[in-house]
């Protein structure tokens, strides 16, 4: 089976795979839609956005799609930067910088009121309309200073209760386990087993028919 993940986040990207890596498919990522134009993500929440994306390459492909949106939400700051968490001070901003206007806005606020969550939706969608979504979500705090080296976005920030250390410096395993992103996309992964099961068994017929 061939998927194609909708996203141009080349973090993101080889995230999904690993975590979706048991499974008989085939990533591919948006850089092999010659032509393509990704949708505005001008949905009032994760779920609009993801749902717009994989629904948008499914009809430009007419392959299975998969899409996400994801924020971060931070108590204090009512619930910012939540589905603008990408565009956080703009298209141009880098994860550094928003990782630091967070920490400036919340400085002085002591660890007991830096409660934040991720959030995460993900959307499969096929060729001929079929749509699925899934959620996820993964409680933490921010932290007060950056740590850690891996991962993208505002994992360095993010301090998961129960392990004292940020996403960014959680071992591979151990975030593609527990992350927002990992409990959505574990929720889907019983239907692109189902998909790609159909379609070894349909290559198969076809085999046998010739």
């Amino acid at each position: 089976m061939q998927l194609i993940v909708a996203t141009a986040n080349a973090g993101k990207f080889q995230e999904i795979v690993t975590i979706l890596s048991d499974l008989r498919i085939s990533f591919l990522s948006l850089a092999s839609l010659h032509g393509y134009n990704p949708p505005v993500e001008a949905g009032r929440s994760y779920a609009e956005n993801a749902a717009a994306k994989a629904k948008a390459v499914a009809a430009f492909s007419g392959d299975w799609a998969l899409a996400d949106d994801s924020g971060l939400e931070v108590d204090a700051l009512g619930g910012q930067p939540g589905i603008y968490s990408n565009r956080y001070l703009g298209p141009t901003a880098t994860d550094r910088e928003r990782n630091q206007r967070i920490l400036e806005l919340l400085d002085g606020i002591p660890l007991s009121q830096r409660g934040a969550r991720f959030q995460c939706a993900v959307a499969v969608a096929g060729p001929g309309g079929e749509l699925t979504l899934s959620h996820g979500s993964c409680d933490g705090i921010i932290s007060e200073v950056p740590s850690g080296h891996s991962g993208f976005g505002y994992d360095s920030i993010f301090t998961v209760p129960g392990f004292d250390a940020t996403m960014a410096s959680l071992p591979t395993d151990v975030k593609n386990r527990i992350s927002h992103r990992a409990r959505a996309l574990e929720n889907v992964k019983p239907l692109l087993r189902r998909l790609a099961l159909v379609a070894v068994c349909n290559y198969s017929g076809g085999q046998t028919k010739g």
